[in-house]
């Protein structure tokens, strides 16, 4: 999957602040995402982000993941 740093990512579960979004600072093995809402930041694994992810989008796009 290709995801890139400043894309917001849609999770399927809510962080505990209520926000579904996240916007990607890292990427590689594992990935530093950051709560559009809080500004919490946390590390996630790669497989991981891919399963509960359910959007992406980037710039000028919108693409729906399932």
């Amino acid at each position: 999957m290709d995801i890139r740093v400043g894309d917001i990512v849609t999770m399927k579960k809510e962080h505990p602040c209520g926000a579904r979004d996240w916007k990607v600072l890292r990427t590689g093995a594992d990935f530093r995402i950051e709560c559009t809402l809080c500004g919490r930041q946390v590390m996630l694994r790669r497989r991981v982000l891919e399963k509960s992810l359910t959007a992406l989008t980037r710039e000028g796009e919108a693409v729906r993941i399932r």
